[in-house]
């Protein structure tokens, strides 16, 4: 149990706290590398998108897989949930922000998917089949409806959260509880679509049935691994160090690692179907991002998205040590973007290993706005649950 005096020290983050610094950095340092890759988007439109894509999906998957933690805390409870409740929240109320960012794409259709062209249509019967399904009016309408089912779904989860902070009711949990089952399966069913839209359409000869969900558990273990260095800045010389304690530690270091794992058997999955099935429609795929220097990617990805995190992680003492904990979670951010990256490039250059300076500049102007964004929404509101069973002390009981 918590301490009530510790808990309402702990609730709101403090003026001089390094988070409320970051923000401002991150907003400055992301205007000015946009500033800059617009020069880049003069000077090179296609590449300009190409990194913006990566970027995007990087960043919206924090947001997107904060959403389904979130989801998935409501259903199954635990402490290791309510201690990141308000972290993840402040993460889904930055979906009209992803929205917004992702307009550029709109303007870069052409220059990213081959069946925006009516010539290379014209000219290509399985785009032509697919074509009732690959148009851009369709395309944008199934974008509106993914943010707008998003954005409403994580409204509602915040909007009830307060409910539950001003007055605790069970009927408020009951509404969390049903809302989050019903959001589960919208988010996976829309996220599966838009990864078909955003993504896999990129090379639309090629089609997996479990890209989806591979891109859905990217997210998820994005999203963990963001959140890991955020509970780790918040305990630092503060009253919550008594809320994020080493248990609380060591039960996001057995999440993280239990994403870890799922993703890699998401990706081995795939693999292996795809291999042993051996069709010409599927294998290029994987042919293109084994060769040209793309392989010495994967290669890393085997090492350092699942080898070396598994073995870290195992590690009962590293997973309660905040700083070991948050370098590993850094690393896996850091991998989670060569994943996307390996997942996206090879389908503009095939033939060899292609890295452009655009690619680190336009990552850091979305990712400074977006982290300004998260940060701001992160001080608005208490920074943990007040009225959780969680932190119900015996004073109060």
């Amino acid at each position: 149990m918590i301490e009530a005096g510790v808990l309402e020290r702990a609730l709101y983050l403090e003026a001089d706290h390094p988070l409320q610094r970051l923000r401002q950095r991150a907003l400055m340092a992301g205007v000015g590398a946009l500033a800059l890759a617009l020069i880049g988007a003069w000077l090179n439109p296609p590449q300009f998108f190409r990194s913006y894509l990566i970027a995007f999906l990087f960043w919206a998957g924090i947001a997107l897989g904060s959403m389904a933690i979130l989801m998935l805390q409501y259903i199954t409870g635990g402490m290791w949930g309510a201690v990141i409740r308000r972290l993840l929240e402040s993460a889904t109320r930055t979906l009209p922000v992803v929205a917004v960012l992702f307009l550029p794409l709109v303007l870069g259709l052409h220059d990213l998917y081959e069946w925006t062209h009516v010539e290379a249509v014209a000219h290509d019967p399985v785009l032509q089949h697919k074509s009732a399904y690959l148009n851009i009016p369709f395309f944008l309408g199934r974008a509106v409806f993914y943010f707008a089912v998003w954005i409403t779904v994580a409204w509602f989860l915040n909007r009830w959260s307060m409910e539950q902070d001003e007055a605790p009711s069970f009927s408020v949990g009951k509404r969390l509880h049903h809302l989050s089952r019903g959001g589960l399966l919208l988010y996976s069913l829309t996220m599966t679509f838009a990864a078909i839209d955003w993504v896999m359409s990129l090379e639309p000869h090629w089609y997996s049935t479990i890209y989806g969900i591979l891109i859905i558990g990217g997210q998820v273990l994005t999203a963990m691994a963001f959140v890991i260095p955020i509970v780790v800045a918040l305990a630092a010389n503060s009253p919550r160090a008594q809320i994020f304690s080493p248990s609380v530690l060591h039960d996001l270091g057995n999440l993280l690692l239990g994403f870890i794992m799922l993703w890699a058997y998401f990706s081995f999955s795939q693999f292996l179907i795809i291999w042993a099935g051996n069709l010409p429609e599927e294998t290029p795929w994987y042919l293109s991002r084994l060769r040209g220097g793309w392989e010495w990617m994967g290669v890393a990805l085997i090492v350092f998205h699942f080898a070396l995190p598994l073995a870290a992680l195992l590690s009962r003492d590293l997973k309660r040590n905040g700083r070991l904990l948050t370098a590993i979670a850094v690393g896996v951010l850091v991998i989670r973007y060569v994943d996307l990256y390996w997942l996206v490039s090879p389908a503009f250059s095939p033939a060899h290993l292609s890295v452009h300076w655009l690619d680190v500049v336009v990552f850091v102007g979305v990712g400074g706005v977006w982290l300004s964004a998260y940060l701001w929404q992160l001080q608005g509101r208490a920074l943990l649950p007040q009225n959780d069973p969680a932190f119900v002390t015996e004073e109060g009981e």
